[in-house]
């Protein structure tokens, strides 16, 4: 039997921590991917960019401000990933095919970014659960991490198509074609579901939320 010194066996059961370098390089690897974020400024993106942060290859939330932070480009058929964490009780959004102005759970399309486990959401509707298109549709729950954690979601948008997956499970698998011909669960009207393209963004709602590794690839 092959012996193994201490001092190695330690180094090949130690989990591996990637640094910032590490993560960059991975994201590069990514064929057909592009970074929404050069980690340092935030470069590309307009709107609210006093509300948000840049630190540690960041976007976070400035709890003090917030608001609407969008991409400069706008996006029509994509895969956007990216790693995101909430603190407790954290509430923020992911806005798609979004115009650059107005109320995007409405005027585009929102994405929920929520730790919906805190106490004081114990009485959400079902399609204000973390990764539900708000208003719209409903998305799987249980496969949030704790607060405080990261998390890795992939957003997948072709045509009438709309695919959420959070940390390897799809949450959402939704065709806007059928929401249009049916009314909106929380009964309101959203004209952005009748939008093929917009803004991406990040919708603050006073909370220190972050984003990082934040890469799309068009289709």
């Amino acid at each position: 039997m092959r012996i193994i010194p201490y001092a190695m066996a330690l180094f090949l059961l130690a989990p591996m921590v990637l640094t910032a370098e590490d993560r960059t390089a991975e994201v590069k690897k990514e064929e057909g991917f592009v970074s929404l974020f050069d980690g340092k400024t935030l470069n590309g993106w307009v709107g609210a960019t006093k509300g948000y942060i840049v630190e540690d290859e960041q976007i976070i939330c400035d709890p003090k401000t917030g608001g609407n932070l969008f991409t400069e480009k706008q996006y029509q058929d994509f895969v956007l990933r990216l790693e995101f964490k909430v603190p407790p009780g954290g509430n923020n959004g992911i806005g798609i095919r979004a115009p650059n102005s107005g109320d995007v759970a409405y005027s585009g399309i929102e994405i929920q970014v929520l730790d919906d486990d805190a106490p004081k959401y114990k009485n959400l509707q079902e399609y204000q659960y973390h990764g539900s298109l708000y208003g719209l549709v409903p998305a799987k729950r249980g496969h949030l991490k704790p607060a405080g954690e990261w998390n890795f979601q992939e957003v997948r948008v072709e045509g009438d198509k709309i695919q959420v997956i959070l940390n390897g499970t799809t949450i959402i698998d939704a065709d806007m074609a059928e929401i249009r011909s049916n009314p909106t669960l929380d009964g309101k009207e959203h004209p952005g579901i009748h939008r093929d393209k917009g803004h991406i963004g990040f919708l603050g709602h006073g909370n220190p939320v972050a984003f990082r590794n934040i890469r799309i690839r068009e289709l």
